[in-house]
């Protein structure tokens, strides 16, 4: 165990109450020194914060530096912000999660120009990291290293890519990531490219075109995730692939190209939505009625009366509320 804080630092530097504690630090037991983390941490004095990174940096216990790591993120001073990104680099896994989850935690945005320096190390661990905690942050300069890692070989680099860019919410994002949806071979990585797409605008054609190949993705993840966004988007071209979708393998994508229709509002989805109203699974039969009721279409009345005798509670509720706003539109 190294001698971190007698031979470090001076204890007349600091306010008594730290010093204190100074002697703990160089404990032989790894238990007394991660408590005495704790409790210099909890004294909330910037002038107590070099033995803690010194800790972080040499204690040659991993419990010690995943304490240090942990609670050095409630700083934001940029040596901080240094040290927590070196030890993403840690030979132990738990402290290299500990400083990537005191990464996530960042707010000050002066932090994210710190981070950007790390963001092409070519660690995957730590890109992941980067980008995650860049994410969290909403840094509108993380867009350039987010972009460049899109390409990268590691597929949770990439995700956390696609996150980051979907969260910043830059036009300019769009066609890369309908690039992802459609071509990345993890399937994981584009249902999350799909899910981005969300922020466009319906009549981007480079948008329109990957969520409609994605409504024929052969994950159903996919497919679910890009009827959720057609619909999000109200995506008037996409109303008949979605009227198909009703009758995926998957109930999960009819749930979601239901709903979808309703968003749409095109009364042309009314019979196909009617004809879910007595399928077997009750939380497609519901999503079929709520999305009747947003389309509004009086032909569709006399099925739904039928529907308030359905078994499920919850569908008869959907139902009342659909033909309550059939009634209202027609007044």
């Amino acid at each position: 165990m190294t001698d971190l804080t007698i031979l470090t630092f001076d204890p007349h530097s600091l306010a008594p109450e730290a010093a204190a504690l100074l002697p703990r630090l160089s404990n032989d037991d790894d238990a007394v020194r991660r408590i005495a983390l704790i409790e210099l941490a909890d004294l909330e004095d910037p002038d107590a914060l070099p033995p803690i990174v010194a800790a972080l940096k040499h204690d040659a216990s991993p419990d010690v530096r995943s304490e240090a790591a942990r609670v050095l993120g409630a700083w934001e001073q940029r040596d901080i912000v240094e040290a927590l990104c070196n030890a993403l680099h840690d030979t132990d896994d738990n402290v290299r999660e500990a400083a990537a989850s005191s990464l996530s935690a960042l707010k000050q945005t002066s932090s994210g120009a710190v981070l950007c320096e790390w963001a092409d190390d070519p660690a995957p661990f730590v890109k992941r990291a980067i980008l995650r905690a860049l994410r969290e942050l909403r840094y509108a300069d993380a867009f350039s290293p987010a972009l460049r890692a899109l390409e990268h070989d590691d597929s949770n680099v990439r995700i956390e890519a696609v996150g980051v860019l979907g969260w910043l919410k830059d036009v300019r994002a769009l066609a890369p990531l309908a690039s992802i949806a459609v071509h990345d071979v993890d399937a994981d990585i584009r249902r999350t490219a799909v899910g981005a797409l969300g922020f466009s605008h319906a009549d981007d054609p480079a948008t329109a075109q990957a969520l409609l190949h994605a409504l024929g993705d052969s994950a159903w993840q996919v497919r679910e995730e890009a009827a959720t966004t057609l619909g999000k988007l109200r995506a008037k071209s996409a109303r008949d692939a979605l009227i198909d979708a009703l009758d995926d393998a998957y109930w999960q994508v009819r749930l979601r190209a239901a709903r979808a229709l309703g968003q749409l509002g095109d009364r042309v989805a009314a019979q196909p939505l009617v004809a879910l109203l007595s399928h077997a699974i009750s939380n497609l039969r519901k999503e079929a009625a709520l999305a009747l009721g947003e389309l509004r279409d009086p032909s569709t009345a006399s099925a739904l009366r039928i529907a308030l005798n359905d078994a499920d509670p919850e569908v008869r509720k959907a139902v009342r509320i659909a033909l309550q706003q059939i009634d209202e539109a027609m007044r």
